[in-house]
């Protein structure tokens, strides 16, 4: 080859090379527009998902709905010996929140007949009766199972006490608007409708797995999984139709209209619990108990 047959070739060579490399880096640009558009479609697909799920969550509940099965229509679940739930003394199958008395004006500092919220002494020979209200998201609440729980199951099983379990939506408000308390309570409520004897283990989870206040508090999809950890049956299809939201409602607003303000608030043998007057929960029970021998 002549001089200027290598100097065309070497040129014709470059000239393949600069156009391989113009088209590599406009494949790249190309790649890089659709990575940043796709990138973009999953952001907003995200945020839409969130909005929806959270419009979902903030729809207006039903004024009434059903009771749980072995609940009472106080909101209660009464556990016995060996974590049994004790069969309700209601026969409420429905609830209403249209039909709950009005609220105080003032706050209360006691509950002034607890017997309108069904709490009362205990018939001779009968455990006593021990009933809790509480919020799934309350660290007070947490820390008084902590303390005292393992006392109170030495009791139940012992046959000298019950337990009833009052589940609130007190700190709706403290869940960054995903109604954490509410949806707690009303998982719990599906998980005594359907599996009764998981009550206990699944009220201990909740507590184990507790959100921090002001958190947006466990979805949906880990509730129900606790549950299913807990031995309970699939309660999906309960918490995903809100079945017992109504009935969370009611006795939420039952409890307040009666004075219950506070949780944990508790009540022994139909006597309300005062830290202020006996500071030691173990002190008051158990001056309560030798009492009623």
């Amino acid at each position: 080859m002549t001089k200027a047959e290598r100097t065309a070739q070497a040129r014709e060579k470059a000239r393949l090379i600069r156009e391989a490399q113009l088209k590599k880096e406009k494949r790249n640009s190309w790649l890089i527009r659709g990575g940043v558009l796709a990138a973009a479609v999953a952001i907003v697909v995200i945020i839409a998902l969130v909005v929806i799920q959270t419009q979902k969550g903030n729809e207006p509940i039903a004024s009434s709905g059903p009771v749980p099965a072995n609940a009472n229509a106080y909101g209660g679940v009464t556990v016995g010996k060996n974590g049994a739930v004790v069969p309700p003394a209601t026969t409420e199958k429905t609830v209403d929140t249209s039909k709950v008395p009005a609220q105080p004006t003032a706050a209360a500092t006691a509950v002034a007949d607890p017997a309108t919220i069904g709490i009362k002494a205990s018939a001779s020979g009968k455990p006593a009766q021990v009933v809790m209200y509480l919020d799934f998201m309350c660290p007070a609440c947490n820390n008084f199972e902590k303390t005292f729980g393992a006392g109170l199951d030495t009791l139940r099983n012992e046959g000298k006490i019950t337990v009833e379990y009052r589940p609130l939506p007190f700190l709706d408000r403290f869940s960054s608007g995903t109604n954490y308390s509410s949806r707690s309570a009303a998982a719990a409520a599906c998980v005594v409708d359907q599996s009764p004897d998981k009550f206990k283990a699944y009220l201990d989870s909740l507590y184990a797995n507790q959100p921090a206040e002001n958190s947006k508090g466990l979805d949906n999809a880990t509730l129900e999984k606790l549950a299913t950890e807990a031995g309970a049956a699939s309660i999906t299809s309960c918490v995903d139709a809100k079945t017992y939201r109504p009935f969370v409602a009611y006795t939420g607003a039952l409890g307040a209209a009666a004075g219950i303000n506070a949780t944990p608030t508790l009540f022994v043998d139909g006597k309300q619990w005062d830290p202020k007057k006996v500071q030691d929960f173990s002190t008051f029970i158990n001056g309560i108990l030798a009492a009623r021998k």
